[in-house]
């Protein structure tokens, strides 16, 4: 609902989300309006490091890894830049080289089976390189 231009429902919902910043005056106002502060959701706790991937994940991590290993295979050294496309023998591009640059990302959450893989194919940041 808009009044004025303004969007009412995104309004209240920040006076409820932010009730605690408000002053005692707002506060009182507002109350006198039937608004209340609203609970804060909690969060769900962070996955712990090392949890292993499944799904999706873990899907996409292979085929990272199959694109890694046919770059490997065919230049025999090195690290894709991050703008290098793998073409896999299915057809498919796989954006091998922006794939690394997460996985370095992520290093802190990936799988140790995961780092050791990486680290069998040259991908190894514990000993500082790429």
């Amino acid at each position: 609902m808009t009044r004025n231009g303004e969007d009412v429902g995104r309004w209240l919902a920040t006076q409820r989300r932010d009730f605690d910043r408000l002053t005692e005056g707002q506060r009182a106002r507002l109350a006198e309006l039937g608004v209340k502060k609203t609970p804060r959701a909690r969060q769900a706790p962070a996955k712990a490091p090392g949890v292993s991937s499944s799904g999706r994940g873990a899907a996409a991590f292979q085929t990272g890894l199959q694109a890694l290993a046919q770059y490997l295979e065919r230049e025999g050294w090195g690290v894709p830049g991050r703008g290098h496309v793998e073409e896999l023998p299915d057809g498919t591009a796989h954006r091998t080289g922006v794939w690394i640059v997460n996985q370095k990302q992520r290093r802190d959450r990936l799988h140790p089976d995961q780092l050791a893989t990486l680290a069998a194919l040259g991908i190894d940041w514990a000993a500082n390189t790429p």
